[in-house]
């Protein structure tokens, strides 16, 4: 039933009142008004405009009116008469003018403003809890073509010295997609909920020996050619963001990276205060000396950020996480510890006026607690398995725990300890804007390797390899959002042996690790909204050991939603 017509209705029913005043059939009127009203007002209920509790209170409401109206009629004109009417009287109480005024008024007041909560007659309205989920993904599909330099040595070699290196000679491709779906929840002022699904195989190598493989933490890459098998759908993030206050956020669960690692762009990690961020931002690229830009991390990290959104100079932020990397069920028979990850960053922005240049720096110290392998005591023995990681790509000093005597069996472990230095400046000029021009240095050291304690644990004297460094420079649109908007990209990046932890470093130069050196060159070419195409060259070799060079080019096909 229209709205308006009801209102009309209505209005027309409270005109009778008028005419309940004289005439020679007034009790009848009187009766058909009251009839009128009430079914009037049961019609709106049935038809859902108005629910039941709120017809009764305008019903109720109505007649409390009209008794108030009665008795200041009886005060202005005196007592009514008494005793029964003569032949032919009609007797009606007097309702004022401003008392159906009123109520007719409430009544359009309250239709009215239940139709606007309610959206009646929007042909896109959805229930209120909806309207709280925003839903985001994307799409990358990817020819990627590895090519091995001649002079590599044999991945037998490798494998010998625990390194986990299949291939050092066979050229190849392979096409390969990766489908990310995020979901970020409002689920009420503060509190934030994200959740993403990805593509990716759970169960993956992950190091050698008896321990299970848990798939790999930095890539949600899916190879194609595998009999058109089914591909695997995983929760790569779950988390809760806490905002009490605009300058602090609190997230806990399996998140974003929450440091400051550089980004390029208007979305950087760390300084972010409000909801959940599941999918970054086309064409936001991170300098990835340390972290992959796949990596999620688990446990409970804080972002403070006072003045962010304010009009100042510099802005400073603070980032700090703790983050559980390996449980261990201690026993009798198994005796490693647990392994977790601490985290703290410093850092600042500075935005000088009228220069359209935007200054971020960062420093950070990463300690991993319980990193390295312990030795197990006895022949035979299985003590200290599980001081193995549980998964690493390739480039960390290792040594063999296992003492059975079988080669086939060594169990390696990680031979140094790991604390982490980093460095991370980045400078945005955008005096020709929409064009950026971007520089980003970046710097780490493993302050934490010891000569002494590395000989002691592993009977090797492994000389110290510990520093990383990368310089990128980037012109272009920061984002790639629509059609013929465009970013080209350059860097140079070392990484020494033991200078971070290899597990969670970029899976693509030289195919992950640490222990390499070379550079990278990116293009990227927007070919409609939120869809753009990039071809990426790099070429890495290793900077000490044996000897293994890779060219990789990349082709992709992105989109966004």
């Amino acid at each position: 039933m229209n709205i308006s017509l009801m209102l009309a209705s209505a209005a027309l029913a409270m005109a009778f009142a008028g005419a309940a005043q004289a005439g020679t059939s007034e009790r009848e009127k009187v009766e058909v008004l009251y009839e009128t009203t009430l079914n009037l007002i049961q019609l709106l209920v049935e038809q859902g405009v108005i629910k039941q509790e709120v017809a009764d209170e305008m019903i109720r409401k109505a007649e409390a009116k009209a008794k108030a109206s009665q008795q200041q009629a009886q005060e202005k004109n005196g007592p009514p008469e008494t005793g029964e009417p003569k032949k032919g009287e009609v007797r009606v109480t007097y309702v004022p003018e401003h008392v159906k005024r009123e109520i007719r008024d409430q009544l359009r007041s309250e239709v009215v403003s239940q139709a606007k909560q309610e959206r009646w007659g929007d042909v896109n309205t959805v229930p209120e809890w909806l309207s709280r989920f925003k839903m985001e993904g994307d799409i990358r599909l990817r020819e990627q073509l590895d090519f091995y330099a001649d002079g590599n040595a044999p991945a037998a070699n490798f494998q010998a010295i625990g390194q986990q290196i299949d291939n050092t000679t066979e050229d190849g491709n392979r096409e390969r997609v990766r489908m990310r779906l995020g979901i970020n929840a409002n689920v009420t002022k503060g509190v934030d909920l994200g959740l993403r699904l990805t593509t990716g195989n759970v169960n993956g190598a992950g190091v050698t020996g008896d321990l299970v493989g848990i798939g790999s933490p930095v890539s949600t890459l899916q190879t194609f050619g595998t009999y058109n098998s089914k591909f695997s759908f995983v929760l790569d993030q779950v988390f809760l963001k806490l905002a009490p206050w605009n300058a602090l956020t609190v997230s806990a669960g399996r998140f974003p990276n929450p440091f400051f690692v550089g980004t390029v762009g208007n979305i950087y990690t760390g300084p972010l205060p409000k909801g959940p961020h599941t999918i970054p931002t086309a064409g936001v690229v991170h300098t990835d000396l340390i972290w992959d830009v796949d990596l999620n991390f688990e446990g409970l990290a804080v972002n403070l950020n006072p003045w962010m959104k304010e009009d100042r100079v510099i802005k400073p932020f603070f980032n700090a996480g703790i983050f559980p990397l390996q449980q261990v069920n201690q026993s009798e028979t198994v005796k490693a510890k647990d392994k977790w990850f601490y985290g703290a960053q410093a850092g600042f922005e500075w935005a000088p006026t009228d220069t359209d240049t935007t200054v971020r720096v960062g420093a950070a110290y990463y300690d991993y607690r319980n990193i390295s392998g312990i030795r197990n005591p006895n022949f035979g023995d299985t003590l200290y398995d599980q001081s193995a990681p549980l998964f690493r790509q390739k480039g960390n000093s290792l040594f063999n725990i296992d003492n059975d005597g079988n080669p086939t069996t060594n169990l390696w472990a990680l031979a140094a300890d790991y604390k982490i230095a980093n460095l991370t400046v980045v400078a945005d000029y955008a005096r020709f804007r929409p064009i950026h021009i971007i520089g980003a240095l970046d710097f780490a050291r493993n302050v934490g390797y010891d000569e002494g304690k590395i000989l002691a644990r592993t009977g090797q004297n492994i000389k110290p390899e510990v520093n990383a460094y990368q310089a990128r420079l980037t012109v272009g649109y920061p984002v790639i959002s629509e059609r013929n908007q465009w970013q080209v990209m350059g860097f140079y990046r070392r990484s020494e042996r033991d200078s971070m932890l290899d597990a969670f470093t970029d899976s693509n130069y030289l195919l992950g690790g640490t222990n390499h050196k070379g550079y990278t060159l990116q293009a990227l070419y927007g070919v409609a909204h939120n869809t753009w195409l990039g071809v990426r060259y790099m070429s890495y070799d290793n900077i000490s050991g044996l000897p293994l060079g890779i060219d990789t080019v990349n082709f992709d096909l992105n989109a966004r939603f």
